[in-house]
């Protein structure tokens, strides 16, 4: 899985898997947008909740996006907790 945060030009921060970095558009899938929880916590939502579930691949044009980032470590361990099909024993060393 190729995850990257998308920083939209309305101001949203999308994580999403990366499909392909076309031309003109960018093709992923499996997006949440990031929202603020308060106090200085996040969460996610789905990006398109009104989406059809057989719905694999959005388009996404590329005029609308401000940039493009890997996803800090936390944030990238939630979104393969989230979306893989597989269960991964947590990074963290038991003591």
């Amino acid at each position: 899985m190729d995850v990257k945060l998308i920083r939209m030009s309305s101001g949203e921060d999308v994580l999403a898997e990366l499909l392909e970095d076309r031309l003109n558009s960018l093709a992923i899938k499996n997006a949440l947008v990031v929202v603020p929880a308060g106090n200085g916590q996040i969460g996610f939502a789905p990006w398109s909740p009104l989406l059809s579930q057989t719905q694999n691949e959005l388009v996404v044009d590329r005029r609308f996006v401000v940039y493009i980032a890997d996803p800090n470590e936390d944030v990238l361990e939630y979104y393969d907790r989230t979306f893989s099909p597989i269960v991964k024993p947590s990074k963290k060393l038991i003591t």
